[in-house]
């Protein structure tokens, strides 16, 4: 396991990664969370809401972000603090996901460092917020 230290980021440093929702997922989401609302999983009573069939589990998305952050940015060891979430947009089974963070503030002192997090489906953001972690340092 191999990532990035504090001493190795620099502010408007990013990374990406991209996922496709599947059928699933969005079982294997709500069996682990106990999200269970029938508007992820019951395609007859999500035609008659207004996104007009199934979507994603907001948090399924959200999760997109944790997993960049644990693997790329800046990797594991990372301790997740805070995240800000808007939901902006519905995913649906089959759609890409993309996940953006940018580091946007590094304090040193406390190692905590802050990033802008977007999910992206066809170039329109799902997801916007930000996040706050702790960076491994380099000597701990």
């Amino acid at each position: 396991m191999s990532g990035l230290f504090l001493e190795d980021l620099t502010v408007g440093q990013s990374a990406e990664l991209s996922r496709e929702v599947r059928e699933s997922d969005l079982v294997d989401f709500a069996a682990v969370s106990g999200d269970h609302n029938p508007v992820h999983l019951d395609e007859a009573y999500a035609a008659t809401t207004p996104f007009g069939g199934r979507i994603a589990h907001g948090m399924l998305s959200a999760s997109y972000i944790s997993a960049l952050i644990a693997g790329k940015l800046p990797g594991p060891g990372t301790i997740y603090l805070s995240q800000s979430l808007k939901f902006r947009r519905p995913v649906r089974i089959g759609d890409v996901v993309t996940v953006r963070a940018e580091i946007t503030a590094i304090d040193e002192a406390k190692a905590r460092v802050t990033l802008a997090t977007t999910c992206l489906v066809g170039g329109k953001a799902v997801i916007e917020g930000e996040a706050v972690i702790l960076a491994p340092r380099r000597s701990a």
